[in-house]
């Protein structure tokens, strides 16, 4: 049995209310923003960024380098990817750090993040912030179109963060294997009879890592009649016991038909897709709408993978970054956010051969040459049109997710 922390040191002393301290405008003045971004620029060149990434995605990194090779180019600003297995990692250091009364000069300089682990630091004071409205590319952000892009995880983001990627829910699997596309199990409860006709091709990560935590919560969400309780934070014990009991009752008669008996989980979702390329299970999820599509291009999956989602619907989210705020170079790791924002880099996220990511921007603000590096087809029999995907669900509260993931880490650990 794998085991893993669950819960980060940040994520055990927040409190899901107001934040307990703004970074505030104080520090962003100190730094020049938004009244001269040119003499930001200016200090920024030189520095070296520390950008905390989760690397379980070698399309991701990838795309990390590249960023990092235009910003050197351009900016002067080095960017050194800290490649991590879980965001944890790096929220307990900057949560250690404050601390330890390290208010400067801090290990971390940009941090990407969402979800918990964003709201965790935002609501204990160490975050820059707010940082949006001072980046030349965010007028270009969707604040309507998207509400992910302000809104995660159901608390207002206020600017702490900037969004950079969009995600949401898909299944993978194999169309050699699974051909008659109508029989494809498009709920919780589908999936469980499927796997009990299929036992042992079916697994999902750990639910210590952020992917297998969205499998059991994008669960929950389909198997409640009405899930916008969990649009609130959890009550109490009494009620994320009664809210969840169809969400545990389901996964106790699943367990036992997955993978291995569902005696060993996956650490993550590369795990998870390289079990699905080898054969040994026939569907896997994901949080990427263009892993299917993407990964079929590198030739990490087979060329008959295709993807699918749920017939109510599946939880999508937005992807940020952060800067904490005793952040070394700060400046730098603000232009490195901005690059980030702009429609050229967008674009190339966008792009099957380089990402496959959702973008954040509202197209109808570019110009019509920004416009045009979006119109490039990215038909591909392995992606899902929008159609398909339809309008993302809302994810749960983060005490949900929390709470969640403690609770199956102490049932599978008896």
């Amino acid at each position: 049995m794998q085991r893993r922390t669950v819960l980060s040191t940040a994520l055990a002393l927040a409190t899901w209310g107001p934040p307990a301290r703004a970074q505030g405008q104080g520090g962003l003045a100190a730094l020049g923003l938004g009244a001269d971004w040119p003499a930001l620029l200016a200090r920024a060149r030189g520095q070296t960024v520390f950008f905390n990434a989760w690397a379980g995605d070698e399309q991701t990194n990838a795309f990390i380098a590249w960023a990092g090779e235009r910003v050197l180019a351009r900016h002067g600003v080095r960017v050194q990817h800290v490649r991590l297995k879980d965001t944890a990692e790096a929220v307990n250091r900057i949560v250690a750090e404050r601390a330890a009364g390290r208010e400067r000069n801090g290990s971390v300089d940009l941090v990407w993040i969402n979800g918990p682990n964003l709201l965790a630091l935002k609501q204990q004071g160490l975050l820059l912030g707010p940082v949006l409205d001072a980046l030349p590319g965010s007028r270009l952000v969707d604040r309507v179109g998207k509400p992910s892009n302000t809104i995660d995880f159901t608390l207002p983001v206020e600017g702490y963060a900037v969004p950079w990627r969009l995600a949401q829910v898909v299944f993978l699997y194999d169309s050699a294997r699974l051909r008659d596309r109508a029989r494809l199990p498009r709920s919780a409860a589908a999936l469980l009879d499927w796997s009990r006709a299929q036992p042992g091709r079916l697994t999902h990560p750990n639910a210590s890592n952020f992917l297998g935590s969205t499998f059991l919560k994008q669960a929950l969400v389909d198997l409640l009649p009405d899930a916008g309780v969990l649009q609130r934070a959890v009550a109490d014990d009494a009620a994320f016991a009664a809210v969840t009991a169809p969400l545990w009752s389901w996964y106790e008669a699943l367990r036992p038909t997955l993978w291995r008996r569902g005696q060993q989980f996956p650490d993550n979702g590369s795990a998870q897709r390289q079990l699905l390329g080898d054969g040994e299970i026939d569907i896997s999820l994901s949080f990427n709408p263009s892993e299917a599509a993407s990964s079929v291009i590198s030739g990490l999956l087979p060329e008959t993978v295709r993807t699918f989602t749920w017939t109510r619907g599946t939880i999508g989210n937005t992807s940020f970054v952060a800067v904490p705020a005793n952040a070394r170079s700060p400046e730098g790791a603000l232009v490195l956010a901005d690059f980030l924002l702009e429609p050229a880099t967008q674009a190339r996220a966008e792009d099957l051969r380089h990402l496959g990511a959702r973008n954040v921007l509202d197209l109808s603000l570019l110009s019509a040459e920004q416009r045009a590096l979006f119109d490039t087809p990215s038909a591909h029999p392995a992606l899902p049109t929008a159609a398909e995907l339809g309008r993302p669900l809302l994810e749960p509260h983060p005490s949900w997710m929390t709470r969640v993931s403690a609770e199956w880490l102490r049932r599978t650990s008896r």
